[in-house]
């Protein structure tokens, strides 16, 4: 897909008169007075977290942002393997990739010997491994992923909104509070209301604000870290150039000049430049340098040498300090507090860990920590859980920021340190810097998170059942066709960002579900035992699968076994009319040589059972026969359930 081709537009590029692509936001109503999610701040953490909590009509949510409107350019622009399979459960990940650019391979530029004046290319690689995930590592602007957010959020139940042009002046807590412990004033910025002042009390409040963020600042949360005293320059541009490696992604480090990393840029003929600037001194910042964008380019001209690079137009540009930084908590529950003290601010995104733009994880980390939070709130604010569950967001998610602050640091210093050479015997070979790339391919796909044992995490005493479905990593999916309709599509595309737990059942080898089976009696225990987890924590009323969404992967081929020979839990009736649902039982894609129990090291002989969690990372390994501790695993932060949902939620409402 082309476009830009006579200079950046933004918005979408299927429209084609600009003017058209986006649209001012109308006049803002007030703020509500009551809510029980307050987010601040539109970026990708936060749009994450509502489009989250937009698939829940009962809750109340109002997110808030600065700007006068959505986003339009500039900013992130790299999305991660891992991000592409979330943005599948969000349903636009085909829009991603019909206008993005996908970064299939790597090249590698170093000085020429003799002389060193000249790059060479070094090095052409994959950019990442194969098999890792269905889905490419991609390029896009961050201000389309945002309007792929607010499209989901306009079409979910909640038909939630943001509300523009407000600042948040404070936020105060009190954890005393039985209802709306949280109260917020915010500022408006619009002309026709400009220096309104709006209150707004919340159940919970998140702060998606930014590295100055407010919030974080109202928590007394503080980022802490060093910066590593390095300039770099960052800039969208339409060029034209002899450089050969234009639209592949590229490391290019020159002998005297600095290093550049060059990004092709969705549309065909932009491209992103990283360009390494000045060495700051100690404590000053980068603003002193008055570095402008001509010199940016100038930096380009002379690192790409001999080639020539003729700018045409500058869509966007900024200049920025490297430096890496992580508050110790992500939530407002001091060290000291007691323990009964529950959490109600979060800080998710910038405002809680700043690094680097160079390793693309900002954006794709943030989003993450969007929606780990997300599915939690909405467990317990509709009482399937108790709030003692947002305890584990700080706890899983700031261990992730700091690897990713670890690894920025390591990757950063890297691209900054000069080249050996003979009068620099102790600088860097350009091997080892793709030597290094390589070895963090998985952690810069977005596939390397791995949450540790916790009462959302088993330990791995049956991961031999499933060695490729590892426990706290993100469930990878696999080819398979759906045994109703013969459709080939991934497994883990059965799944969307609903706020569900999954459970897969993977049959034994000789396992047709017959009545003697350990897969039937799975599935009649879920379905009729008083301790399955399925009749225990779904609310009265519901669908059988409102909660935990049950689904088999046999490993027969599809022709070979009789739909009407399943247990009722496969094929259950749902909605108001009693229809059934067809598409909860799966085989292996023996046409084209896919056998997902191969893939994923499956034990053919006993199966066994996956439980993957609201946000796609893998729970738990059990056997299929271990009914006691799927049940204990479930009640160890579920909610027992046998009143309709909005009766529970008031009675826990109550208990906050």
């Amino acid at each position: 897909m082309q476009f830009h081709l006579n200079g950046f537009e933004p918005g979408d590029p299927e429209i084609f008169h600009p003017e058209d692509r986006y649209t001012a936001p109308a006049d803002t109503k007030a703020l509500p007075t009551e809510v029980d999610v307050l987010i601040v701040g539109c970026g990708p953490a936060g749009l994450t977290l509502a489009a989250q909590i937009s698939a829940f009509p009962d809750i109340r949510t109002c997110i808030v942002d600065q700007r006068p409107g959505p986003l339009l350019r500039g900013q992130a622009d790299g999305i991660a393997c891992r991000t592409m399979e979330m943005f599948h459960a969000f349903g636009f990940a085909e829009r991603v990739l019909k206008e993005s650019y996908w970064v299939n391979e790597t090249s590698f530029w170093k000085p020429e010997e003799p002389g060193r004046e000249n790059i060479i290319r070094s090095g052409r690689i994959d950019d990442t491994e194969e098999g890792l995930s269905e889905f490419p590592h991609v390029i896009l602007n961050q201000a389309r992923v945002q309007d792929f957010f607010l499209d989901v959020m306009r079409k979910s139940p909640a038909r939630l909104e943001p509300h523009y042009s407000r600042r948040l002046i404070d936020l105060e807590i009190d954890p005393s509070a039985t209802d709306c412990p949280v109260t917020a004033r915010l500022e408006r910025l619009d002309p026709s209301h400009e220096g309104e002042v709006e209150t707004v009390k919340a159940r919970y409040a998140v702060g998606c604000d930014g590295a100055r963020s407010t919030v974080r600042k109202s928590i007394g949360r503080a980022l802490h870290g060093d910066s590593a005293n390095h300039a770099w320059g960052v800039m969208d541009v339409l060029a034209v150039t002899d450089f050969p490696d234009i639209r592949l992604k590229a490391l290019i480090q020159s002998a005297e000049e600095g290093s550049i990393v060059l990004i092709p840029r969705e549309g065909g003929y932009m491209v992103r430049i990283y360009v390494e600037m000045d060495k700051l001194n100690e404590n000053e910042r980068v603003a002193s340098r008055n570095i402008t964008v001509d010199k940016l380019i100038a930096a380009v001209q002379r690192i790409l040498h001999p080639h020539t690079f003729e700018v045409k137009e500058v869509a966007w540009w900024s200049v920025y300090e490297i430096g890496q930084r992580l508050t110790d908590k992500f939530d407002d529950v001091p060290e000291d507090a007691p323990g009964d003290r529950l959490p109600h601010v979060f800080i998710a995104g910038d405002a809680c860990h700043t690094h680097s733009p160079k390793a693309g994880q900002g954006m794709n980390v943030s989003m993450q920590d969007g929606f780990n939070l997300g599915w939690k709130l909405a467990a317990v604010l509709q009482g399937r859980s108790g709030p003692e569950l947002l305890h584990s967001y700080s706890a899983e998610r700031q261990t992730i920021a700091k690897e990713l602050i670890d690894f920025d640091r390591e990757w950063s210093a890297m691209l900054s340190a000069p080249l050996k050479s003979p009068d620099n015997p102790d600088g860097i070979e350009p091997a080892e810097v793709q030597k290094y790339f390589v070895r963090s391919g998985r952690y810069t796909a977005g596939t390397a998170t791995r949450y540790t044992p916790s009462v959302l995490t088993g330990e791995a005493t049956h991961q031999h059942l499933a060695k490729g479905l590892t426990i706290g990593t993100r469930f990878h999916s696999a080819p398979v066709i759906r045994l109703a309709d013969a459709r080939p599509m991934q497994l883990g595309h059965a799944a969307s960002a609903d706020g569900r737990w999954r459970i897969y059942a993977f049959a034994g080898a000789e396992d047709r579900a017959q009545p003697s089976s350990r897969l039937r009696a799975l599935c009649d225990f879920l379905a009729d035992d008083p301790q399955s987890p399925v009749k225990r924590h779904t609310p009265g009323g519901q669908d059988m699968d409102s909660v935990i969404d049950f689904r088999a992967v046999f490993q027969q081929a599809h022709r070979t076994l009789a739909v009407d020979a399943m247990p009722a839990l496969l094929l259950p009736s749902k909605g108001r009319y009693g229809l059934r649902d067809y598409e909860k039982m799966f085989c292996p894609d023996f046409k084209n040589a896919q056998d997902i129990f191969d893939m994923r090291g499956i034990d053919r002989e006993q199966g066994c059972t996956v439980i993957v969690r609201p946000d796609q990372y893998v729970a738990h390994v059990l056997p299929l026969d271990g009914q006691a501790e799927l049940s204990a695993f479930f009640d160890g932060f579920m909610a027992r359930r046998n009143q309709p949902l909005h009766a529970e939620r008031s009675e826990t409402k109550r208990q906050f």
